[in-house]
């Protein structure tokens, strides 16, 4: 692994990627320290796959200036390339090779690298050197690919979704196999929509919707800018967790001034059937939000407390979820 010379492994200002009928990215400033593991966090269609292969160099922006450990994709690409690793979203690899075979070949593009073995163990692999890709799981075909990033022994990684549809055993397996990319050194820009995966992993994080950051720093900066540590969420009966009047039995209906008034409610809003509480004391919100539904006669069909978490920052600051389609 090289040490840079640099304190940022990534700069990059005013990207700009149109398509056909959208703006992909629109106008993205972005600083990657070296050594942190950063996160580009959003739902899908957000933009971050497509700022990502901008950064790889695998798709040229409309505008914007990039740079990439130091150097630029217009004149130092090959120099590059042997210093980068990435893992796609999806990687079609050949049935018929083994699995060693596959982290050979990879390895045959790069002037340095790790060894075929240390790589299989990293990934944890070993056990599978001699199988056909064919024959592998989901999970471990993509432990396959990112060994494949790994291989050149990269002082960049790219891992664009690199868990999704894992089950949570392998979702885990390659958090580990990032966390020890990191603890040699290397840095990580990772794009994800799942929360658990950026709080887990990310040193700071950048939270996309429609090709913009609307948030920016490590993921307890962030949880912490909404003013509380606690969410409540609660549904009623009838429609008053929608605010929308009385019901037949005299319940008044629930409203925002109202809810806002209980005591360590720092902020309300709706979400679906549901109101959602960002509160700083759930010990003392709590027991005002019953008192007040008590009050009013309105019946509580359901209540959860939970951490405050990106997901909430996200729905806090667009109304949507991270996972919204």
């Amino acid at each position: 692994m090289h040490t840079l010379m640099s304190s940022a492994a990534i700069r990059c200002a005013g990207l700009i990627k149109r398509y056909k009928d959208v703006v992909a990215v629109a106008g993205l400033d972005l600083e990657v320290r070296a050594g942190e593991c950063f996160g580009l966090l959003g739902p899908n269609g957000a933009g971050k796959t497509t700022t990502v292969e901008m950064l790889e160099g695998l798709t040229p922006p409309d505008a914007g200036d990039i740079e990439v450990l130091g150097m630029r994709w217009d004149g130092d690409e090959r120099a590059l390339r042997e210093r980068l690793g990435v893992a796609l979203q999806e990687t079609k690899l050949a049935d018929r090779l083994k699995v060693a075979e596959v982290i050979r070949l990879f390895h045959s593009f790069y002037p340095r690298g790790r060894s075929v073995e240390e790589v299989l163990q990293v990934v944890q692999l070993e056990e599978k050197r001699g199988a056909w890709v064919e024959k592998l799981s989901g999970g471990q075909r993509q432990r396959l690919a990112i060994a494949c990033a790994l291989v050149g022994d990269p002082d960049l990684l790219f891992l664009d979704e690199p868990t999704t549809g894992l089950d949570p055993q392998s979702r885990r397996q390659l958090w580990d196999v990032v966390a020890a990319f990191k603890r040699r050194g290397g840095t990580v820009v990772l794009t994800t929509h799942y929360m658990e995966e950026a709080e887990r992993l990310c040193d700071r994080v950048a939270v996309m919707d429609h090709g913009k950051v609307i948030a920016l720093g490590t993921p307890r900066e962030l949880i912490a800018s909404l003013g509380a540590e606690e969410v409540v969420e609660f549904a009623c009966g009838d429609g008053a967790a929608a605010g929308v009047g009385a019901d037949a039995g005299g319940a008044d209906a629930l409203t925002e001034a109202a809810l806002a008034a209980v005591p360590g409610v720092r902020a309300v809003r709706h979400d679906g059937p549901r109101w959602v509480l960002t509160v700083g004391e759930v010990h003392r919100a709590v027991p005002g939000l019953l008192a007040e539904l008590q009050r009013r006669r309105v019946e509580l069909t359901e209540l959860v407390t939970h951490h405050a978490t990106l997901e909430d920052l996200f729905l806090s600051l667009t109304g949507r979820h991270l996972r919204d389609e």
